[in-house]
């Protein structure tokens, strides 16, 4: 049997931009994407703590060290610049690997920082 597990998280990160007219994704800061083990183009869920709106897109890394989350296209009529965010990727795995699986967590403060990894 496989399970769909939480490989990431990167929580309570506030956006920080939105254009509605671009192709689509949600732009993350490439330090915060790697710490985070999300790679370019990776599927993410996006779910907004601020007004509730939940959505999937995919991930593009952003300037280092920007601190930046950009929400683009269409879901950026589901955020504003401010809104706390949760952005969750998920991974399919056997269920022998999945109870020995450890997800990366990020825990971000009010300007974007990591502030605990778990």
């Amino acid at each position: 049997m496989r399970l769909t597990l939480m490989k990431s998280k990167i929580h309570m990160a506030r956006l920080t931009e939105t254009c509605l007219y671009y192709e689509g994704s949600i732009g993350v800061d490439t330090d915060i994407m790697d710490a985070a083990n999300i790679l370019p183009h990776e599927k993410v869920a996006i779910w907004n703590v601020t007004n509730g709106a939940r959505l999937e897109t995919y991930a593009l890394p952003e300037e280092r060290g920007s601190r930046k989350f950009l929400l683009n296209g269409a879901a950026a009529r589901l955020g504003a610049v401010g809104d706390v965010v949760i952005i969750v990727s998920f991974a399919d795995m056997e269920e022998a690997d999945a109870r020995d699986h450890h997800p990366t967590v990020l825990l971000m403060n009010e300007h974007n920082e990591i502030v605990e990894r778990k």
